[in-house]
């Protein structure tokens, strides 16, 4: 069986996880989040009941 050969594919993996963890990544985790999360604690705005026409 063919797919079982480890040959061909195990190079390729290699190289794309060292591409990725070496390349890729560190440009990735570099960027900064445009939306930094604050420290407020979130107020709770009370909604009123809806209506309902069969109660």
């Amino acid at each position: 069986m063919p797919q079982l050969n480890p040959s061909p594919w195990l190079f390729t993996m290699i190289l794309s996880w060292l591409s990725f963890s070496l390349i890729i990544q560190p440009k990735l985790l570099s960027f900064t989040p445009t939306n930094i999360p604050s420290d407020k604690t979130p107020s709770s705005t009370k909604t009123p009941s809806w209506p309902w026409p069969w109660t």
